[in-house]
């Protein structure tokens, strides 16, 4: 049976609190200085009109992937899920998929590989949410399988209003923003 991972995001909800940045650094043994997942504060509007947007921001795990594209050994893959993949022992750290992410969410890990978020594999293996949902204090990290109807992802962007981020690069991510 297909699935296809996916994350929503509740703007509306989400206060900037990090804990789903320190959860993921922690789950993941990623090293101090770098993250996988980051907090994004976007203003619009003038004075005294202003809107503020707080968004968790990760890799969008792209249904149509430059970084797996550009990829000269391959370590940038598609797995099971639709997940977005890097196999570290196969990358060279050329960082071509750093330059091709309209997202900006891969990194140079200090041990020579490129890095980014996974949704948590692992956790996702014995049936559990990635760290980043389950430590959310607001609760406004929605996770699940978009071929799934039922799934909690699936049900909040049938009733919610949502965007992706540069969907003009063509990437058809699969993380998306309620607004």
């Amino acid at each position: 049976m297909p699935m296809r991972y996916a994350m929503a995001i509740d703007t509306k909800k989400c206060v900037g609190c990090s804990d789903c940045v320190v959860a993921c650094q922690t789950e993941n043994h990623v090293p101090i200085g770098y993250c996988r997942d980051w907090i994004v504060e976007v203003m619009d509007g003038t004075y005294p009109q202003l809107e503020i947007e707080l968004r968790s921001e990760r890799c969008n795990h792209c249904t149509n992937s430059p970084c797996v594209r550009c990829c000269p050994t391959g370590a940038s893959h598609y797995a099971e899920g639709g997940l977005v993949l890097v196999t570290k022992n196969k990358c060279i750290g050329c960082a071509a998929c750093i330059a091709s992410c309209p997202y900006d969410a891969r990194y140079s890990h200090p041990d020579g590989y490129v890095d980014k978020c996974t949704f948590c594999e692992d956790r996702l293996k014995q049936g559990m949410k990635p760290a980043c949902v389950s430590v959310c204090p607001t609760k406004c990290l929605y996770f699940g399988d978009l071929d799934d109807p039922r799934s909690e992802v699936s049900e909040i962007l049938k009733v919610r209003k949502w965007k992706r981020l540069i969907p003009e690069a063509g990437t058809n991510p699969n993380l998306f923003f309620l607004i």
